[in-house]
């Protein structure tokens, strides 16, 4: 089995934000034992922001990004130095690889992060994932380390996705609010994942939280991938996850599989805007997988570019899809309502193409 273990910010750091050494060496020894029952592990970790923070002797972690990625480059390396130790105990080679968005985005970027981690697979690495934060601020503003999980379990077309975070999994309402939360152990693959309501952030360590989770198990989801939101303090969490016992949230492969350009526009990208759509335009995107024209748009909403991600809402709020712009807001305001004859001179007529768009209802 090949799976892709991600474990966050909040699960690495104590209460001061400082890296938890011993929580590292507790999943680094889970990691080498399922690698010796035969499995291939690639970990995605998150904290060189905290690393950053603890080397630096900041009293709290900043907010401004380029503070941020500043951090990040300071702690990246003493991060690796704790992983390198941790695996290397148990005799394993830890490499450490650092992604962008682009890398998934780009067909040949994509194909040579592939080619990469299956070598260091063969070679018998455990790699280690990060976000380049020292250049990528979307992750450090929005918590991407989940999402860059999920998007290199589809790269590699992995069994299984492990989010470890501070919870136990998903609950029925915030555990530490509702008395009567439990937990939901299982989440069958046609369930509208992405409707259930969780905060944004968890603590004030990390940058991520459970709707970002969320997010993931739905993208592995349609990947084909399971996947797991468990709590990194269990024991053999892992080696449970692997054997599919009852152990967190798990969110059940999907047989409708995206392609990884469509997985990040639909789950992984920045919402800049939204447009309105009519009842016919609805029906023509989700009954006959047409592209979305400038005919069946009755609103815009937002300032976004040319190339930018937007949500596909009907007239009262319901979200029909997300897909990427051919126009810019400004544009597409003065082309709304108008039959494709009716454009003005240079416009395109189409404003969400159907390869660039991805149905969520």
């Amino acid at each position: 089995m090949r799976l892709i273990v991600k474990i966050g910010t909040s699960s690495l750091t104590d209460e001061l934000g400082v890296i938890d050494v011993s929580v590292i060496e507790r999943v680094c020894a889970q990691v080498a034992a399922v690698r010796a029952a035969g499995n291939e592990v690639v970990l995605v970790s998150s904290g060189a922001v905290s690393a950053g923070v603890a080397a630096l002797g900041l009293s709290a972690r900043p907010t401004d990004t380029p503070t941020l990625q500043a951090l990040s480059a300071a702690g990246q390396s003493r991060l690796m130095d704790v992983y390198n130790r941790a695996f290397g105990a148990h005799g394993v080679v830890a490499a450490q690889l650092l992604l962008v968005p682009h890398d998934f985005i780009d067909r040949r970027q994509y194909l040579h992060a592939r080619r990469t981690l299956v070598r260091l697979l063969e070679l018998g690495c455990v790699p280690v994932v990060n976000e380049n934060d020292a250049i990528a601020s979307d992750e450090i503003r929005y918590g991407d380390n989940d999402r860059i999980a999920a998007l290199v379990a589809h790269n590699l077309a992995a069994d299984l996705l492990v989010l470890l975070t501070d919870t136990a999994g998903l609950y029925t309402a915030d555990p530490r609010t509702v008395a009567s939360a439990t937990l939901i152990s299982r989440i069958a693959a046609d369930d509208p994942l992405l409707t259930v309501t969780a905060g944004h952030t968890g603590s004030t360590r990390g940058s991520g939280g459970m709707a970002s989770k969320l997010s993931a198990a739905r993208m592995a989801s349609w990947s084909g991938v399971r996947a797991v939101i468990a709590s990194a303090a269990q024991d053999n969490v892992l080696a449970d996850a692997v054997a599919d016992r009852d152990v967190g949230t798990t969110f059940m492969a999907h047989d409708r599989k995206l392609s990884a350009r469509k997985l990040w526009i639909g789950f992984a990208s920045l919402v800049e805007g939204a447009v309105v759509i009519d009842d016919g335009a609805r029906k023509a995107l989700v009954d006959n997988g047409r592209s979305l024209l400038p005919a069946g748009v009755v609103a815009v909403r937002g300032d976004f570019d040319t190339e930018a991600i937007v949500q596909i809402e009907t007239r009262d709020g319901s979200i029909v899809a997300r897909g990427m712009v051919l126009c810019d807001a400004d544009a597409l305001r003065l082309a709304a309502g108008k039959r494709t004859s009716d454009l003005p001179e240079g416009m395109v007529h189409e404003v969400v193409h159907r390869d660039d768009l991805v149905l969520l209802g």
